[in-house]
This record gives C-alpha cells, structure tokens and sequence, in this order.
C-alpha cells in the first residue's frame, strides 16, 4: 500500500474540549504550530502528503477532522457552520494544545473556518495560506471584476444540500452509495484537474462518508447557507486588513469562482500572491503538495527562523 493511502500513516489523537470527541493529527512537536483544516467533501486526509514535509521543515502539524467529518464525532449541539468549527479548533489548539500563535492552512470549507478564526482571535494567528475557497463578497471593490459566481451548472450540489439535506441524506441509503456519491467530486465534477486522483486514491477519501450520521452532518455547512436556524451564531467572514495572507489558487477547479485569485486579492490588504498552480484543482494539498508545501515554509521563514514554540 502506498503510504498516500494508508489511513494508519499518521497516529491519531483525539481531545474534547468542546464536548465531543476531536480527532487530530499531531507531527513535529515542538515547531512552528501550523494547523490545516480540510473542506468538504474531504477530511485530515487530504493532507497526507504535506504533513511530513512541513514537519521536516520545522512545522509542529496539527491536522483535524472538523466535527462531523473523519475520525472526529458529530457536534453535540446539533450545529456543523462555520462558527462551530472555528470554535472548536481554538479550544483545541489554543485552549488544548496551548499555543498562542498559529499559523493557519485551508480551503473550501476550511477556508472560511480560518478566515473566522483569523477575524475573531486576530491576535492568535500570525499569518494564513489560503487556497480554492469561499470568499466574503465585497460589492465596491469587487465590481469590476468578472467571473465573480461560480459556474452555474455546478450548483446543484449546493443547492439539494443546502435546502433538502435530509431528503438527499435518505436517499443514500447505504455506505457504498454514499462513498459513490461523494466520489463524483473527485471525479466526474472535475473540482480536481483530470486524473489527479487515481481509483485508490478515490477510494481514500470517500472512504470515511460512508457513515450516514457524519455525511448528514458535513451537509450541515451547506444548509447554514440557506437557514439562519443551522447557524450557531453568525461568522465572521469579511475584507481582512490586518493578517499577512499566501493566496494560491489552483484553476482547473470547475466549482469555484473562476476569478477566485483576484477576489481574494481584495478581500486580504496583506496578501502575497497570488499564484496560480500549473495542472491543479480545487483539493491543492494532494494536487500540488510541493507548491503548498514549499509556499508555507517561504511564507513563514522568519517564523521558521526564529524556532518553534
């Protein structure tokens, strides 16, 4: 098996500050305290080829599965927005794992996830890296930019998940049709740049939505989009001047705004990039590991420098 796809690769921790069981990844203990937060439809895994790289460049890694996705449990209280996992990773990486300064990696729904932790603890996080993700729409400064909606004939996904999630939910009625399901993001919607993930691969990360509780919980982002009762509390999702950004933007993603690089230019004063990637999608942490990974430790190299907590 190759380590890309052994689910066994990286021990598996789990903490509960936050009333549920948190499942995490935890590689280079006594680092510069990165933390990765996957989207949907993924969960850790799709860092599994970055996290030796960014240990062995002196990161301490610390890889989660948000609530409802992966090895983590669903949240308690019923809610799974963005507000709910930006509390959750801060209780557990600030209030857990004690670490004052973070740096913050993510895209897709981990994306919007850092982009609040960075706007409500901005003395927590020291810079982020941020990739394929939704954005705060900024109407004045965004106007004379096109391609500003993502393409229309990829909506229907987050149209039934946001409206009908249990109506979707029960119609998957088995784990081998839910991991089917979630496989056409891999696939057949070219979120990823063509062949990016091979039949194994596939396999790896629809692996842990064959749980229905969990694959109708990880609906629960969509479905705040729509109704103000799936939200916790409101996020907070807006123009960021204060937090150094690395945008990178992998353009063969078929799902996201095609302009996704010049609105996160507008959305972050202190941005670096962006960069487009060569022949990558929407899942840039298996697409283009080395372009991520060689991003962050440039990014961060006065952190790096400088030494680990």
């Amino acid at each position: 098996m190759s380590p890309d796809v052994d689910p066994d690769r990286f021990a598996v921790h789990r903490a509960s500050p936050r009333g549920f069981a948190q499942a995490f990844v935890r590689e280079g203990i006594g680092g510069v305290p990165v933390v990765c937060v996957h989207g949907w439809p993924e969960s850790k895994r799709v860092f599994w080829r970055v996290i030796e790289p960014l240990a062995a460049a002196g990161f301490e890694v610390i890889v989660p599965d948000l609530r409802g996705f992966g090895d983590s449990e669903v949240g308690p209280d019923g809610f799974h927005d963005v507000a709910s996992h930006a509390r959750d990773l801060y209780a557990l990486v600030h209030d857990h794992l004690g670490h004052e300064r973070v740096v913050l990696v993510g895209g897709d729904l981990g994306g919007p996830v850092i982009q609040d932790l960075a706007l409500r603890y901005p003395d927590w996080v020291d810079r982020m890296v941020l990739f394929n993700s939704p954005l705060p729409y900024l109407k004045d400064a965004m106007a004379d930019i096109a391609g500003t909606r993502p393409p229309r004939e990829a909506a229907d996904y987050f149209l039934r998940q946001g409206t009908d999630p249990d109506g979707l939910a029960a119609e998957l009625t088995t784990p081998e049709m839910r991991r089917r399901y979630i496989a056409t993001f891999y696939t057949s919607r070219f979120w990823a740049h063509p062949g990016a993930f091979s039949p194994d691969e596939v396999a790896f990360h629809t692996e842990p939505f064959g749980d229905g509780a969990k694959l109708r919980a990880s609906f629960g982002g969509y479905e705040s989009s729509f109704s103000e009762h799936a939200r916790s509390e409101p996020a907070m999702l807006g123009r960021n001047d204060r937090t150094p950004t690395l945008v990178l933007f992998g353009p063969s993603d078929h799902v996201l705004y095609p302009a996704f690089d010049r609105m996160a230019a507008a959305v972050f004063a202190r941005h670096t990039g962006p960069f487009l990637l060569r022949d990558c999608g929407h899942f840039v942490p298996w697409e283009a590991p080395h372009a991520l990974t060689s991003g962050t430790v440039a990014f961060c190299s006065d952190l790096l420098a400088a030494g680990g907590a």
